[in-house]
């Protein structure tokens, strides 16, 4: 007989947000596991199941594809070319003059005119963007963020110029600028006022816009910035938490603008975690709203979230592992119950998606949505052992973040301001970041080709070029338009921001009409620096 091998000691396994994870789970782990009130029905209270009773057998998720470059001509074709491939929704990336506030003849937008996504300065850039696309026959989510109410009033005033009925326009804009202080750095305005404008869109939207997300709260960015599974649900409800009691102080009732906040999740690679904290982040939400802000409309609590695979994860290395990291991510989200997921192109690491990644990308949605079997039953992992423990762990972590924020409120209930201004938050994504780079570099933690599984061999991928000489074009456009349009009418239009900014009433009536009289983003922005100020950034340490 052959002798028994010593087995080797059980290795310690932890998930992402540094939850022991156990070799075997079962009943005995949900002995206190109220089904009833933790997990309950598909698209009734705490929608831990998720929000649509039927879910992906009644509609599937919708698809985007996250695109701009260069130029609004430039885009268009890609938007056309997605919609060619089966895309059912738009998402526009904005190139960071744009995203700033600056117009493309700024000398501070040198160098960096349509790099990183497309540059819009006028109402005329927002026609060719949408040329030939009824924008109310699309939906249309849009990442901006610091000049959300002037990316939005243009996106409304062409689809008027279309002879659309804007109160059909279906779509999201980002809105989010608390992250930006936090993990991304696109502010332009002082936490205050930028705070103003953001519920100065949910005042109007109301009205104008009644089928369009006012706001998507994002924990994306602050994953992509190294944050856990954990601290990405509580410091992204915590932000949500913020921006719904400041329109609770604005005047607003709750139940007339929650139903339209959305919310912007990362999936990541450890896939049960992921699971976990999208039906955690369900779940926490719908109890805030009705127990802690007192909403008693069901839509209001209903946490609809859109997700992107993650962008961090991807390597320059082996590059084509990372459609492999895309399809688990994208399983997570599905898994999870999002509402629309965009899938990342595996040469991202290097450049903007080529239209060859950018259809892989989208197929792995389309082979998962139709081949895999995942959206024919809804919420199937839920009463795993494992899952529901996760589930309630990342819930009872999430809460403990919850409680340490509501610390720093000195009556007002914004905690997370004061949380994010003495960089708290902060502090806790670096030290997750530093953690986790740590576990790579000592190969606690394996990424296939950087740490392990490194082959010498390399091999050029065909990467996406922007063309320099639309840089030239785009600057000689904006030039254009500033001679020919109606002095009078500009000057005019922009005196109405500036005094709407100063007297406190909602802007958004002010810059539609200024976008319509073609001011420029950067016009517009500086309007309202000039009353506002500028955010300067303190150190973090």
């Amino acid at each position: 007989m052959a002798k028994n091998t010593p087995r080797t000691p059980p290795r310690h396994v932890e998930t992402s947000s540094g939850i022991p994870v156990d070799e075997v789970y079962g009943a005995e782990r949900l002995e206190d596991f109220d089904a009833e009130a933790q997990l309950g029905t598909p698209g009734e209270y705490p929608f831990t199941r998720g929000i649509q009773k039927t879910m992906y057998r009644g509609r599937l998720w919708t698809m985007r594809q996250y695109a701009g470059m260069g130029d609004a001509e430039e885009s268009n074709r890609r938007y056309k070319f997605l919609l060619s491939q089966g895309t059912k929704g738009l998402s526009v990336a904005f190139d960071l003059p744009t995203q700033i506030g600056y117009d493309s003849d700024s000398p501070l937008a040198l160098g960096e005119v349509g790099k990183v996504g497309v540059a819009i300065d006028s109402m005329e850039d927002m026609e060719r963007l949408f040329e030939g696309i009824r924008l109310d026959e699309i939906s249309t989510s849009m990442t901006i963020n610091a000049t959300a109410s002037i990316l939005l009033a243009l996106y409304v005033a062409v689809a008027k110029r279309q002879g659309a009925d804007t109160k059909k326009l279906s779509g999201t804009v980002q809105n989010d600028i608390l992250k930006e202080y936090i993990a991304r750095g696109t502010y332009i305005y002082p936490v205050k006022h930028a705070m103003r404008l953001v519920t100065d869109i949910f005042a109007w939207a109301e009205k104008e816009t009644p089928e369009w997300n006012t706001i998507s709260i994002s924990g994306y960015h602050m994953r992509e910035a190294g944050c856990t599974a954990v601290q990405e649900v509580a410091f992204t409800l915590a932000d949500g938490m913020t921006y719904v009691q400041a329109a609770i102080d604005a005047g607003l009732e709750v139940d007339t603008f929650a139903p339209r906040l959305s919310f912007f999740f990362n999936a990541h690679n450890n896939l049960l975690e992921e699971v976990a904290k999208f039906r955690a982040a369900r779940r926490m939400w719908a109890r805030l709203m009705r127990e802690h802000f007192g909403a008693t409309n069901p839509r209001s609590w209903m946490l609809r979230f859109h997700t992107q695979t993650a962008g961090s994860t991807l390597t320059a290395q082996q590059p084509e592992n990372n459609i492999v990291r895309t399809t688990v991510q994208a399983l997570a989200a599905v898994l999870g119950g999002t509402q629309s997921l965009h899938t990342n192109g595996f040469d991202e690491a290097l450049a903007l998606p080529t239209e060859h990644a950018a259809r892989i990308a989208l197929r792995t949605q389309q082979v998962l949505a139709h081949e895999s079997g995942v959206a024919d039953t809804v919420d199937p992992l839920a009463g795993s052992y494992f899952v529901e423990t996760l589930t309630n762990e990342i819930e009872e972590r999430a809460d403990e973040y919850l409680t340490t924020i509501a610390r720093f409120d000195l009556g007002g209930q914004y905690g997370m301001l004061r949380a994010i201004e003495q960089g708290y938050v902060q502090r806790e994504i670096q030290n997750a970041a530093y953690v986790y780079q740590r576990a790579v570099d000592d190969k606690k933690a394996v990424v296939v080709g950087i740490n392990d599984f490194v082959t010498e061999e390399t091999r050029a991928v065909p990467i996406q070029k922007i063309d320099e000489e639309l840089e030239r074009r785009q600057v000689e456009r904006v030039t254009a338009l500033r001679v020919r349009r109606d002095a009078e009418a500009h000057a005019t239009a922009l005196r109405g921001v500036e005094d709407a900014a100063q007297s406190g009433e909602n802007v958004m009536p002010r810059i539609v009409g200024a976008v319509e009289a073609y001011a420029t983003v950067g016009e517009i922005a500086d309007v309202l620096r000039g009353v506002f100020g500028e955010y300067r950034e303190s150190v973090v340490v």
